[in-house]
This record gives structure tokens, C-alpha cells and sequence, in this order.
């Protein structure tokens, strides 16, 4: 299975001088270079899907992912993350 949601959209020679490259952030969507050309990206429209607890959302590094069908399906389990590792990107996910 291909976990796209693994790869950054830039090489690390790009990444050294990305301005959106923050340190335990993920590639934020309005960057051109974590745009998904895969032909396994949709785009989630459920929104039941989208706030899933269950899923480990930090194993993304782009937030691109975040919102695509097929890492919301096939993505790791919440069970998977590391007990003491730092939350990347916004902690209020689920607040609404």
C-alpha cells in the first residue's frame, strides 16, 4: 500500500529554504509542493470521516492528507502514535 501521506512534495535541498517548513508542522495545504496528483487522492466530503478519533492524523506530513479518503480509510489507528510524542499542527481538531 502506498502511504503517500508519508512523503513531503519537496526534496531537502527545497525544505532547508521552504518559509512554510516549520519544525513538527505539517506541509501546509496552500504550499504548490503538497499538492497530490495521485490517483488514490479524493477529497473527503463526510464529515463523520474527517473527525475520526480513532485516527492517527500526526503520521501525516502534509495537511493535504488530512482531508483525503484514502488516508482517512487506510491511515494509522490513534493506537499507533507514540505515547510521548509532541501533536503536530492545531490540538483543538475536534473542537467545534
Amino acid at each position: 500500500m502506498a502511504r503517500c501521506w508519508e512523503q513531503r512534495g519537496c526534496d531537502d535541498e527545497m525544505r532547508q529554504r521552504c518559509p512554510h517548513n516549520i519544525p513538527g508542522e505539517p506541509c501546509p495545504a496552500d504550499c504548490c509542493f503538497s499538492e497530490c496528483t495521485r490517483p488514490t487522492h479524493v477529497v473527503a466530503t463526510d464529515i463523520v470521516m474527517m473527525l475520526n478519533p480513532d485516527l492517527n492524523y500526526d503520521a501525516a506530513v502534509k495537511e493535504v492528507c488530512r482531508a483525503c479518503e484514502h488516508f482517512l480509510t487506510q491511515g494509522p489507528g490513534a493506537a499507533t502514535a507514540a505515547d510521548n510524542a509532541p501533536r503536530q499542527g492545531n490540538p483543538n481538531r475536534f473542537l467545534l
